[in-house]
Parts: structure tokens; sequence; C-alpha cells
């Protein structure tokens, strides 16, 4: 008689590998528990790791489909960039580089199960964060029927040491040495941000030490003079450096070295998880900061101003939707169709000032300009602008105040 409750027999699924401890036991797992040939992609975001050991440990393992993806200037061009425009800051700092990178994941894992005839994919996130949901909210939206296996909410290997026997009786092929001195955080990057939370962080009072940080110098430690940089942009999507010419992932990757040099991008923040739990997590994100300042100095030239109060006001939902995983979600292309109607004049070049933490605009120019000099000036605007117009303005504005106060609402 079969048992109801034992996992069904699964021919194919499709896991999220790292090639770490975590992710090679996942494998073992699901081949013992589901009774099921597993195929392995790892992607290269630009998270600075070599990806050639996660291919020789898929295949010591038996592993017989390997998919390494490098999907950089997917990644930058088709999700990084498509969420700049929005200029997209989850609870008024997070610049959301792990949540932007999970859709493409998603995306890959769903193709790969496609194109291999597999029944499932699988992935490595806990049960406590946010990634479980990200993955699988976008997975569902692109294939309804796939199933997702998430062995945190499944197995009791609830610790590093039961992990490590794990591997150890079933002669994974695991550094141990290495996995016994990993770092105290849990890290996660790729080309737009590098993320570590837990260990010590867990204690919102305890301040990270330098060492922790991995992309910038401290900005007391950052040059004493200023680095000098001017970005071109087109269609609201930089396009040049210094007027080099770049591709999205190349841009990227060089405005992380400069940022990064001069301090700048470094986050210490506590969030809420759309699981409902606080959670302090340290960022450094430097071309992004860099980027965001440069768009809306440009913005700040082009955008009508019912366009950019308007944007203002659609960014923070923009941002949950990408935060809590719904980028596939049609409420966000929407919002993205909006946003997009926006960028078509914005283009031209910002000059910024990179200074020990700080981006300094320094000038902004446009061909689309609406800034109107004749208009603006303080000094003989030659009749472009009569001053007397503004009494009936202020007096109409005025009208519904007066009558408050005449009310006595006011007092």
């Amino acid at each position: 008689m079969s048992n109801p409750s034992a996992p069904k027999k699964l021919g194919k699924v499709v896991l999220a590998y790292s090639g770490g401890l975590d992710t090679s036991v996942i494998l073992k797992w699901l081949e013992e528990t589901y009774d099921c040939e597993v195929v392995t992609f790892t992607a290269d975001l630009g998270q600075g790791e070599e990806l050639e050991p996660a291919r020789q440990k898929a295949e010591q393992m038996g592993v017989k489909e390997i998919y390494i993806d490098d999907v950089r200037e997917t990644f930058v061009r088709d999700y990084v960039f498509p969420m700049f425009r929005a200029n997209a800051i989850y609870e008024g700092e997070y610049l959301l580089g792990t949540s932007i990178a999970r859709p493409l994941i998603a995306k890959r894992l769903v193709d790969i199960a496609r194109e291999t005839g597999a029944d499932a994919v699988a992935h490595g996130a806990t049960g406590k964060g946010n990634d479980q949901v990200r993955f699988e909210l976008n997975a569902y939206a692109l294939n309804p029927e796939i199933e997702v296996i998430a062995p945190w909410r499944e197995w009791d290997l609830n610790s590093r040491e039961k992990l490590m026997n794990y591997a150890k009786t079933r002669e994974i092929p695991v550094d141990f040495a290495a996995a016994g001195k990993k770092s105290p955080y849990s890290m996660d990057a790729n080309l737009l941000h590098i993320s570590y939370e837990g260990g010590n962080l867990e204690d919102p009072w305890w301040e990270p030490e330098e060492e922790m940080w991995r992309w910038s110098v401290s900005p007391e430690r950052a040059p004493d003079e200023a680095t000098e940089i001017t970005i071109g942009f087109e269609q609201g999507d930089p396009v040049s450096i210094n007027g080099e010419k770049l591709s999205p992932a190349e841009l990227l990757l060089k405005l992380n070295q400069l940022g990064g040099a001069n301090g700048i991008g470094r986050l210490d923040m506590v969030e809420n998880r759309y699981v409902g739990m606080k959670s302090r997590g340290c960022y450094e994100t430097p071309g992004g900061t860099i980027l965001l300042k440069a768009r809306r100095a440009l913005e700040s030239l082009t955008l009508d101003r019912g366009e950019a109060h308007m944007k203002d006001e659609l960014m923070p939902k923009y941002a949950e939707l990408v935060y809590n995983g719904y980028w596939f979600a049609p409420e966000r292309e929407m919002l993205q169709e909006a946003i997009d109607a926006t960028q078509k004049n914005v283009n031209g070049d910002v000059r910024l000032r990179l200074y020990k933490g700080n981006v300094i605009v320094a000038g902004r120019q446009s061909d689309n300009s609406l800034f109107d000099p004749a208009i603006a000036t303080f000094e003989d605007d030659a009749g472009a602008y009569d001053q007397r117009d503004a009494e009936g303005f202020i007096k109409l504005n005025a009208l519904r105040l007066r009558i408050g106060a005449k009310a006595g609402r006011r007092g």
C-alpha cells in the first residue's frame, strides 16, 4: 500500500544551483526524496565568482544536463534599466538589487524546464525570506502548471552542522574546511549590488566592521580629490561614460568601480519583508546610486511637472511590486508602460562629481530640455512672463482657504 504522505516521484527537476554546500545538498536530497533526475542551472549575474567549479561539482555528482548562462547583459538591459526608469526605491532607501535578479532566474528555470521536459523547478531560498516568494510568484506567472520545490520548507536539515553531516554521509564533493570557515553573513551579489544579512547584523545596534564591506572604501578613506564623470542618456537609459559608448553591463560595472573607489553606495537599513517580519540588511550599490542621482537630474530638465510628480507618486508602488515578487504581474507591466512613455525625451548628459560617499550634480544638458532661461531669469525677461498674472492665480488658489477661514475652520 502506498504512503499518501510520501513525496510523489518526479521525472526531472531543474535546480537553481550555486555549487555551494546548500544547493549541493539540495541536489542530492532531490534525487533521494523525489527519485528524479536533476538539471542544474547556474546564472552569471556578475557576482564575481568563478562558475566553472559549479559545473565540475555538478558533473562529479552525476548531473547530465548542466546549464551555466552568462546573463549579465540581459540582467542589466531588461531588468535593471527598466526598473531604474521608474527611479524605484523600496522604503526610501533600498535600490532592490536582490529583488530584481529573482525574476530573471525564475524565467530561466521555467524556460529550461520547458526545454528539458522537467516536471518541476527547485530553489534554495529559506522559508523565512522574501526570495522564496519572488522565485515562486514569478515562476507561476510564467507557467501556471509548473511545480516548485522549496527544500527548506520540507526537510529537517535546519542547521549548518546538519547540512555538513548530510554531505559527508552522502560523499557530496564539498570543501568542508572552506564551508566551516564561511563568512558570518549571508551574502548575495550581482552586477547591481552586494548584500549582507545575518550574523551580528541581527542586532540592529551593532555597527558592521569595515572588513565586511567588499565593494567600496569607507568615505573617510576615499580620495581627497573628487572624480568627475559625465553620463550620457538615451530615452532614459545610460549609454556612455565620458563619451565612451558602453554596453549596459559594461557601464554598470564601470560605475561600480568608480563609485566604490569614492565610498559611494553603502546602506544599512531595517526593512519590512513581504512575509511580515523586519530584517536588517547592509548593501553596497555604488553604480546604482550614481545612476539614480544622474537620472533624476536629467529628468528635472526634460519631464513636464505633471509627468514628474505623477511618476514620483507611482514609484513607491512600483518598488513594492518588484520587492514583493510581482515583476511579471500585469500591474507592474502596466506601470512600466506608463513610465516608459515618459522616457522618450530623457536624453542628454549629466556631469557628476564623486566625492567621499557623495554624488554631486555639477551640470546637466539636453536637447529636449523644458528649462527656458528667458522665462526663468531673474533679470529683465523682455515680457516673456507677465508677473501681474500671478495675482489672479493666487486669488483663485486661495479661494477655498479664505472660505475655510471665514467659516472658522482655522483655530
